[in-house]
């Protein structure tokens, strides 16, 4: 039994006001050198993650578009992020300068305390689902009452999750709750140790089509966008490379959107599933003709979930580092340059 509902009309009211805050402390080029010639970059490394739920990700790596436009006297790292909350712990550790999360995660690690700001969005995916096995007697929300979940607390399946519970007046204490990475959570799914998973495609995508795993809550709401992000740090005085990667997403994303099937095979080899399951999710599942600037659609979708996130414990200032935080977290200059060269 698959629900499906409608993606809400949200209000933008008040908006405006709030994405213009925390947008001016640096523009490309400020504290940085002068891009473009050989030895004159303001950092000698930069470390990039690339994960298979960010395709734009798997393009600019495999086109080497950063590699080519930085030159010999930048080391460009790429480190896989196996989750939005692995992505958050490189940028709070300093394993990584740039990487990419979902919406919500970027918030809730911000609300928490890490300098990050999101500089560009890759998707507007629908990319989380509740997932049980083929042969489950649960069929929605309010069959998970005492039953064991499997998910990744940080992420945006979790919070689908959440959100998912609150469908059915349920908690995520009404749960048996177990905290598993993303591909772990759907291997317990399928050994039996775990009765659903909140999952997260392509692995999602993939067990449709192994094991007859069915989706049977869907709510393309409770997804939010797929957004870069980069430290503080980094954007204070390496903003000529920031601006780069910009500039390679946006390439990427162009390229992208006019070769869906070679990027279904990136994300097929990267992943190790079938060309049909990739295409599945690239064509189906991902939006990649989304704005890369960051701004008012997105602080809608993330002003929406707040109060869930207040509410969930997982922020320690509540609902006023929330609101703290969605003030001072997008930062969209790099994405206007990038798109006005496209």
């Amino acid at each position: 039994m698959t629900h499906r509902i409608s993606r809400r009309t949200a209000t933008a009211l008040g908006l405006t006001a709030v994405a213009g805050m925390g947008l001016a402390a640096c523009v490309p080029g400020e504290g940085a050198a002068s891009s473009g010639g050989e030895g004159e970059w303001s950092t000698s490394a930069l470390t990039i993650d690339w994960a298979t739920y960010n395709p734009l990700s798997l393009v600019v790596r495999e086109q080497r578009l950063i590699e080519d436009a930085l030159g010999d006297t930048v080391a460009v790292t790429w480190v896989q992020s196996a989750g939005s909350n692995k992505a958050n712990e490189f940028l709070r550790s300093g394993s990584a300068d740039i990487a990419s999360t979902a919406g919500s995660a970027a918030l809730l690690a911000r609300a928490n305390g890490s300098p990050i700001k999101i500089i560009d969005i890759y998707s507007q995916p629908e990319w989380s689902a509740l997932v049980v096995t083929a042969d489950s007697d649960i069929t929605g929300p309010a069959d998970l009452a005492g039953r064991s979940v499997a998910a990744t607390p940080g992420t945006d399946p979790y919070f689908f999750l959440v959100q998912t519970l609150a469908e059915a007046d349920l908690g995520i204490d009404d749960v048996e709750l177990q905290p598993l990475q993303h591909a772990d959570g759907y291997s317990a799914l399928e050994g039996g140790s775990v009765e659903a998973w909140s999952g997260l495609d392509p692995i999602m995508a993939a067990g449709e089509v192994s094991s007859g795993a069915q989706l049977v809550y869907r709510n393309v709401d409770f997804n939010t966008y797929g957004v870069l992000n980069a430290t503080e740090d980094f954007l204070e005085n390496h903003a000529d490379v920031t601006q780069v990667v910009v500039d390679a997403y946006e390439q990427a994303r162009s390229w992208a959107l006019e070769n869906l099937e070679e990027t279904a095979q990136l994300l097929a080899d990267a992943a190790g599933i079938d060309l049909a399951v990739a295409t599945t999710v690239i064509t189906e599942r991902s939006n990649l003709e989304v704005s890369g600037v960051p701004g008012e659609d997105q602080l809608a979708v993330l002003e929406a979930i707040s109060p869930m996130l207040a509410g969930s414990g997982d922020v320690k200032g509540g609902a006023e580092a929330l609101e703290k935080a969605r003030g001072t977290l997008l930062h969209d200059a790099f994405a206007l340059a990038a798109v006005e060269k496209q």
